[in-house]
């Protein structure tokens, strides 16, 4: 009775397998989806972060965009020039001419610079900071509790003093920093030399209001604007013009970060050696150098 019983089960798991077979196999068929070999290609071209420094939500969504709807193939921060002549090579075109985005932080108060500080003693982010009036005065600047730290993925800034720091070595310019800051302080722009001039700040206040909460924001008192045209004040803060900006600074340009009052005008990413020699004589704004170890509008540059 026993084998009976035996033979009955394994007689019907095996019916049962047969028929689950025929079903997956008829699925299978039926609901096929061919896939454009190039697709494959070029996911195995791409890196495979899924970092979304492309503007989409992983390597396969953008090889799909690029086969299928005809992307740009230098989308890949992460890849860079190497990765977009393979893609390149695939699809059969030009690379074209690309510029690396890289992030500015848009505030330069550290610890001490700030006035107005309170004791806060709730969740560690930003992005619940944020929520909570009076931590500090400046409601525009840096609230310094590493929300941007966390979602880089390449560990190319810190919060150092308080403030967010990029180390420009190891950027990639996938703007997951940029996604992650609750206050839009940190703007992905494009590089055209290896460091370009920036505007340290994001407040938008009359200057006796920024100088209650700041020991070097941005005043707004126009002085780099009447020097220069590169540089244009809009609603009390300097902003650069990042359309005209060459990767030359003129005399006037210098003149300009020289006579910011609270010296503001900074350049952000890595000299280069010519860089650094010509300023050796020169009394020039910060360089901000990627010597530690460790979002602005998002449809609008703001210097």
């Amino acid at each position: 009775m026993t084998g009976v019983t035996i033979g009955l089960s394994v007689g019907i798991l095996l019916s049962m397998a047969i028929v689950l077979s025929y079903v997956l196999g008829w699925a299978n068929k039926k609901f096929h989806v061919d896939v454009d070999p190039r697709v494959v290609s070029v996911i195995d071209a791409l890196p495979g972060a899924n970092c979304g420094g492309c503007g989409y939500v992983g390597c396969g969504e953008y090889a799909e965009a690029v086969v299928v709807e005809k992307e740009v193939v230098n989308k890949c921060v992460v890849g860079g020039e190497p990765c977009a002549a393979e893609v390149a090579q695939i699809m059969g075109v030009e690379v074209g001419e690309s510029l690396p985005y890289r992030p500015i932080v848009h505030c330069g108060a550290r610890l001490e610079d700030r006035l107005g500080r309170h004791p806060y003693h709730g969740e560690n982010r930003c992005s619940a900071v944020n929520l909570v009036t009076g931590v500090q005065g400046c409601t525009y600047g840096c609230l310094g509790f590493g929300d941007c730290v966390r979602a880089c993925q390449f560990d190319a800034i810190h919060v150092v003093d308080g403030l967010a720091t990029v180390d420009y070595d190891a950027c990639v310019g996938c703007g997951a920093c940029a996604e992650a800051c609750p206050r839009n302080i940190i703007t992905i722009t494009p590089f055209k030399s290896s460091q370009v001039l920036a505007v340290a700040c994001s407040n938008k206040d009359k200057g006796k209001d920024v100088m209650a909460v700041c020991k070097v924001g941005c005043i707004g008192c126009g002085a780099c604007a009447r020097i220069s045209d590169l540089f244009v004040l809009e609603n009390n803060l300097s902003t650069i013009n990042y359309d005209a900006y060459t990767p030359e600074c003129t005399l006037d340009v210098m003149k300009a970060c020289e006579k910011c009052p609270r010296q503001r005008l900074v350049f952000v990413g890595i000299p280069s050696r010519e860089d650094l020699e010509k300023g050796q004589d020169l009394e020039a704004p910060d360089i901000v150098e990627p010597d530690f170890k460790t979002t602005v509008d998002d449809t609008e540059w703001r210097g």
